[in-house]
């Protein structure tokens, strides 16, 4: 938790030193943090490098990742983790498992340190995926390396053991404005309004009306159902969320802890619902088997509030 302790909490508890905070991002059991001078900090696991200090001793409060200055946004993949600097490089540090790290000489078990994922430029944002990571370009394609073994890097391939350290242009994407992943299924928004999955299905999380079979999963982008003007998305383990420009929430896929907020436990649903009682969504996050939304609204009193 980074708070320089080993003790679980049942409440929130500050994480030590860090101030000026923009984004935050995970990777396994370790945590990651931007700051608003560009530079990145990490706390917790650390075996493969993944502070991205140059050892692979183990932190309970937050170290800096070495080399890393201009850091626009991060984001976690398994045990990797990624930084893209304001320039439109990414880089990238901790294990290779799956060849997370992107083209290198094997074999390549983790770098302590950050490298640069080779053949990105243009790097306007980031994501990751449980195997796999995602960018999208300022042409507005989306590419993707890492695992591959449900299809998730949307190149029409995929099966047992799949993967690719080189990235590589997702198929038929073209005018995207925002991506997103869960742990084996990704998203993308096109300028248009639509969105679009690829990847796992077992749960209906593509929310195209069905549910696939194992080894029948998705591997080109096929369209969302039934969702138009969308401006936040997030992945989680089993489902996906949406909001849209009127500020509804919107959920399907796994629903086994009521991560879809529709009042049920139990029964995925393939197609979007709109999540009930909340209005003015602004922003939408996932966890494992959880979700969380951000409001803002102007209560009887005239004063804005959020939630």
């Amino acid at each position: 938790m980074g708070n320089g302790t080993t003790t679980d909490s049942l409440l929130p508890v500050r994480v030590s030193g860090l101030t000026g905070v923009r984004a935050i991002a995970d990777s396994g059991v370790t945590g990651y943090a931007l700051r608003r001078d560009g530079t990145v900090w990490a706390w917790g696991y650390n075996a493969e490098g993944n502070l991205g200090n140059g050892t692979t001793t183990d932190s309970s409060v937050p170290v800096q990742v070495s080399g890393l200055t201009g850091v626009a946004a991060i984001a976690g993949s398994g045990n990797t983790a990624y930084a893209l600097r304001r320039d439109g490089t990414v880089w990238a540090w901790g294990g290779n498992f799956f060849d997370g790290l992107g083209p290198l000489p094997a074999p390549t078990l983790f770098t302590s340190v950050p490298i640069q994922v080779s053949g990105l430029t243009g790097v306007t944002a980031i994501a990751g995926g449980g195997l796999s990571a995602y960018v999208l370009r300022s042409d507005g394609t989306v590419w993707a390396w890492g695992g591959n073994n449900v299809g998730q890097l949307g190149n029409g391939h995929g099966g047992v053991g799949s993967r690719t350290p080189i990235p590589a242009q997702v198929s038929g994407l073209t005018g995207v404005t925002i991506i997103a992943a869960g742990p084996y299924t990704a998203y993308a928004v096109r300028s248009d309004g639509t969105l679009w999955a690829w990847g796992q299905n077992w749960n209906g999380q593509l929310g195209i009306g069905t549910i696939s079979i194992p080894g029948l999963d998705v591997t080109l982008p096929v369209q969302v159902s039934g969702l138009t003007g969308v401006t936040a998305i997030a992945g989680g383990d089993e489902n996906g969320y949406a909001v849209r420009s009127d500020g509804t929430l919107w959920a399907w896929g796994g629903n086994s802890h009521g991560q879809l907020g529709n009042g049920t436990i139990g029964a995925d649903v393939p197609v979007p619902t709109q999540v009930p009682g909340l209005t003015g969504v602004t922003a939408v996050g996932a966890g494992s088997g959880i979700g969380y939304a951000i409001t803002s609204f102007f209560a009887a009193h005239g004063q804005p509030q959020g939630r």
